[in-house]
């Protein structure tokens, strides 16, 4: 019958607003205060659920850790392909509209840094499950940007995408550490002597269809 919700549907939609409000309550926690100083006191009293709740969705709070560790790099991941995908623009300029993203995200009120190196400096063990999930996602970042310098014609593309990462990841930290978002556009400077070293003018990299 349509419109009918039966009381298992509504037993499952109840189960994963629980989930969801824990990690949406859980992300914001550890993100602006950490995870090891963030109880999972703090995190049932701002959340409403119950530790049972809880606990039925998380074994553990390195867990709830790790799931949250996986929401942020999937909404990560999911606001630079839309980004990307919403661009007309060359692989070249694409490159460098990368630093446009992050001079976004810096200037954000409630900035504090990445999430995936805020995780690896409270995870230092590069064997943690945490950790290991935060090195995969800058991988994939870094294989974006590889992609990117393919399709411009990079002779090496590895090598720019490694240089242009390391760019991105000091300003991201600077801006985290200083407060100055000024440190972007240095990044942003630094990336276009690197991306012209790569990419000198006149080479594969003319635009879409542009012959």
């Amino acid at each position: 019958m349509t419109g009918y919700t039966g009381k298992a549907d509504v037993r499952t939609n109840q189960r994963q607003s629980c989930r969801e409000r824990l990690l949406r309550t859980a992300s914001d926690l550890f993100y602006r205060h950490g995870c090891h100083t963030t109880g999972i006191d703090r995190i049932l009293a701002e959340s409403g659920v119950a530790k049972m709740t809880l606990y039925k969705h998380f074994q553990s709070k390195e867990e709830l850790v790790l799931a949250v560790a996986e929401r942020f790099q999937e909404n990560a991941r999911e606001a630079l392909e839309a980004h990307l995908a919403g661009c007309d623009e060359s692989p070249r300029d694409r490159l460098l509209g990368l630093f446009d993203v992050l001079a976004e995200w810096c200037a954000r009120p409630g900035y504090y840094g990445c999430m995936s190196v805020n995780l690896a400096v409270q995870f230092p063990s590069p064997d943690h499950p945490i950790h290991l999930a935060v090195a995969e996602h800058k991988r994939c970042r870094e294989g974006v940007i590889r992609s990117l310098a393919e399709e411009a014609g990079a002779a090496n593309p590895a090598a720019l995408a490694g240089e242009l990462l390391t760019v991105m990841e000091g300003a991201t930290v600077l801006c985290q550490v200083t407060g100055q978002t000024a440190y972007v556009d240095h990044a942003r400077d630094a990336a276009r002597a690197v991306i012209d070293r790569h990419l000198p003018r006149g080479g594969a990299d003319l635009g879409p269809g542009v012959a």
